[in-house]
């Protein structure tokens, strides 16, 4: 079986090997466990964002920037991102699903250690995926950089040494964090389906496009920010293989959410900033197209909303 931590480490031992390149900073700590800033203090950009969502899907999608039009007005940078791996990249990778707290430190944790530890273990057993592979890739949001402690934590919880562990660290509100939460655009497209009951390995094929939000200086607005640019112009594209798709595309789209219309920060911060006042079906891009290549049809659901985005990106025209 593919391994997502073997194929991500690939991509890790590129990144250690031109680190100064990419302008992230590596470095080891007394339990051995190396550490790899990407932006809490390093001055990383694009690149070292488009490697990130690499080791993010373990590996298993390819990345690029491209330039296209906001409304018909801003030539914009966009990060698009392929893979023939959906359900294992996005679900058993990709997807924040570890709560990182330990030692005073927390940070939301992604990437392939995920599927080590089984966080969360439903997940894994709904796509009948585990890794066993004795390094683990784990993937940070936080303004800070893990101790050993932390380090020790994660080793334990995927069944390796501490020597064996990888983190790569990047604040929400930095270049990197900007380029790989946007590049969860397709994650969000098969998260919504696995949340809607359907059988996410009918999926064949997956591609998506989100614009790369701006750095906001205050890491809550960035969060909103780096939000919107997939519930409101992100575009997924699937190549599903039957499974009953058909019923399921009308219900992806994030126009379907009652929270849909308004910046992310605005509805968060009305909510108090408790993510579980939040109508959760927000999370999707705002576009999907499916081929349902056992139909022989397409359907089309959602529409990409401009508006919002420039709004919650802040565009000022000088």
């Amino acid at each position: 079986m593919i391994s997502v931590n073997e194929l991500a480490y690939y991509i890790v031992e590129d990144m250690l090997d031109m680190a100064e390149d990419y302008k992230v900073e590596p470095q080891t700590l007394a339990n051995d466990s190396v550490v790899i800033d990407c932006g809490v203090k390093a001055k990383a950009g694009y690149e070292a964002g488009l490697l990130l969502t690499q080791i993010c899907m373990g590996g298993l999608a390819s990345t690029n920037i491209s330039h296209k039009k906001l409304k018909h007005e801003i030539l914009y940078p966009f990060i698009e991102v392929s893979t023939d791996y959906p359900s294992i990249a996005c679900l058993a990778a990709q997807k924040a699903g570890w709560r990182v707290a330990q030692d005073g430190y927390f940070a939301m944790g992604s990437g392939p250690a995920r599927a080590l530890a089984l966080k969360p273990k439903h997940t894994y057993e709904v796509i009948e995926y585990e890794d066993d592979y004795d390094f683990a890739v784990i993937v940070l949001e936080a303004d800070k950089l893990p101790n050993e402690k932390v380090m020790d934590y994660v080793a334990s919880e995927c069944g390796v040494d501490a020597s064996s562990v990888v983190a790569l660290v990047a604040p929400t509100n930095s270049p990197v964090g900007s380029v790989q939460i946007a590049g969860r655009v397709v994650e969000m497209a098969i998260y919504k389906l696995a949340e809607l009951g359907f059988d996410t390995r009918h999926i064949v094929s997956a591609f998506g496009s989100a614009p790369i939000p701006p750095v906001k200086k205050d890491p809550a607005v960035a969060m909103g920010t780096t939000n919107d640019a997939s519930i409101y112009h992100g575009s997924v594209t699937l190549t599903v293989n039957g499974g009953g798709i058909k019923d399921y595309v009308a219900k992806i789209p994030s126009k379907t959410s009652k929270d849909y219309g308004r910046p992310f920060y605005t509805v968060f911060k009305e909510a108090k900033f408790d993510f579980y006042k939040l109508d959760p079906s927000i999370f999707a891009p705002a576009e999907i197209v499916v081929n349902d290549i056992a139909a022989g049809e397409t359907y089309v659901a959602g529409a990409l909303n401009a508006d919002v985005v420039m709004e919650s990106f802040g565009f000022k025209k000088l």
